[in-house]
């Protein structure tokens, strides 16, 4: 009997890329400290990231705890 086909993608919500990308976010925040999210998003080079990877990689960094925002909407690595 054949095997049957994969799904249509072997990738979680969170694939492979997604954690590279929040450690940049992580990395950009503790090497050049807090941040506005337009900041950061030019600190990582996100305007040549594929459409909305910068803010889910942010709200995922977020929602992880290794990345808080403070009163001033400014972004600080855990």
């Amino acid at each position: 009997m054949p095997m049957p086909p994969p799904k249509a993608t072997t990738e979680s919500p969170r694939d492979r890329q997604v954690f590279h990308e929040m450690g940049q976010l992580v990395r950009a925040l503790e090497e050049q400290g807090p941040q506005r999210p337009e900041e950061l998003a030019l600190l990582v080079g996100a305007p040549y990231w594929e459409g909305g990877r910068f803010q889910r990689a942010l709200t995922f960094a977020v929602a992880d705890g290794l990345v808080v925002r403070d009163a001033d909407d400014r972004l600080h690595a855990v």
